[in-house]
């Protein structure tokens, strides 16, 4: 049985679970939702949706340190009870969006309240001793995957009653998710752990600016934003590649999401800190970077829909990148500065939200007009090459050894 040191741990991992059961609830019947709004075809509505991330994410740039250094200032629980009402509201603009403006609007609205990730990463590092974040973010992935496992499937049946009510459950979860923070988690920032707010430092560099102090942060930060830019081969482009490429319907695309699902929450909550405790955060990187770009570079030429399951199967390990590196950076900074930089990652997880998408969405299209739908697995597989190639040159021999859960 897996116990945790503090009970607000496992409430901000709640938060995450019915935020990315909200999130994969509405993703099986994007595709139909933007082509009925927009009066076009399936290729078109994946230039829109493209365009529609790229706004999510600009607001979520500019959001993300905000809300990390107000979550360092006031604390984590009302943060993440402010972001969980506006995500309520918000599904409910985007379920009576009567045109694609209203609904661009909407993913605005979400980006600038932000996500639940960078605040339940603070409260981690807040409550669990250095040697163990690691291991304890992994659980962050495995929610995300739970998530991914209900949402979906969720969604894929819900579509039946209409394109628009996957978003009224959605609203229904994350103000039941608000309320359930406000009665039952502790606050985890203590008094002599909190600073002033300045709007001046709420930027990513400013987000940035302990852990240029720490040193050696910099090639783990570019192999970070590099992977993020892969990993957005999912969000961006999987529904409308999966309907170009099979002729999945919101039903079929919400199974394979699930099953995805399935497969991170199983890795993620049973292997991956188990794996970083007897191996370290950067052999586990390096573990997750192969995994993912073996089954990117298989991905863009499959032809039948159950290679595509194989395939998911074979990436799993992939979750094992994202709690090693959070674990390795949360770890070079001080308790004062953990929301400013998990704020920070969120933010240059924005970035990447808003280039990734364009490159894969315009790849994905580009290549179907030419005959060749892998072309967004393609791009992705050449970019975690990069961020693989990143770690193994500047990275390995520049962590310090105690920074390694493998060697506490």
């Amino acid at each position: 049985m897996i116990r945790f040191d503090n009970r607000a741990v496992p409430i901000a991992l709640a938060a995450v679970l019915i935020d990315t059961i909200g999130f994969g609830i509405i993703m099986p019947i994007f595709p139909r939702l933007i082509t009925q709004l927009g009066h076009i075809d399936l290729e078109q509505a994946t230039r829109v949706a493209g365009y529609m991330l790229v706004v999510f994410s600009v607001m979520q740039f500019f959001a993300g340190p905000v809300l990390g250094n107000l979550s360092d200032r006031f604390g984590r629980r009302p943060v993440l009870m402010t972001s969980m009402l506006c995500f309520g509201v918000d599904y409910v603009l985007m379920a009576w969006s009567p045109t694609l403006g209203w609904l661009f609007l909407g993913r605005a609205i979400a980006g600038a309240a932000g996500a639940v990730y960078g605040p339940a990463g603070s409260v981690i590092a807040d409550v669990t001793p250095p040697e163990k974040r690691g291991a304890t973010f992994a659980f962050i992935g495995a929610a995300f995957g739970i998530g991914f496992v209900i949402g979906p499937a969720i969604g894929g049946l819900l579509a039946q009653f209409g394109s628009r009510a996957p978003f009224i459950a959605a609203a229904a979860l994350a103000l039941a998710n608000a309320v359930m923070m406000f009665l039952f988690m502790p606050e985890t920032l203590g008094q002599e752990n909190r600073r002033p707010f300045r709007l001046r430092d709420s930027h990513i560099i400013g987000a940035f600016r302990p852990l240029f102090h720490a040193g050696n942060a910099a090639p783990l930060l570019v192999a970070w934003f590099v992977w993020q830019l892969a990993h957005m081969v999912y969000p961006a482009t999987w529904s409308f590649w999966a309907a170009i490429r099979f002729g999945w319907d919101a039903k079929a695309i919400g199974w394979s999401l699930a099953f995805v699902g399935v497969i991170m929450a199983c890795v993620q909550g049973g292997l991956t800190g188990p794996f970083i405790k007897r191996f370290g955060e950067r052999r586990a990187m390096l573990t997750g970077m192969c995994s993912a770009g073996l089954a990117f570079y298989l991905f863009a030429f499959v032809t039948a829909g159950w290679q595509a399951y194989v395939l998911m199967a074979v990436s799993a390990f992939q979750g094992f990148v994202f709690p090693s590196f959070n674990g390795l950076l949360s770890r070079m900074v001080d308790a004062k500065h953990q929301g400013a930089l998990q704020g920070g990652i969120g933010s240059m997880g924005s970035v990447s939200s808003i280039i990734g998408p364009l490159l894969l969405t315009q790849a994905l299209a580009t290549g179907v007009d030419h005959g060749f739908p892998g072309a967004n697995f393609l791009l992705a597989a050449v970019l975690v090459t990069v961020a693989f190639a990143i770690i193994v040159w500047k990275v390995l021999d520049r962590i310090p050894a105690k920074a390694e859960s493998a060697s506490a």
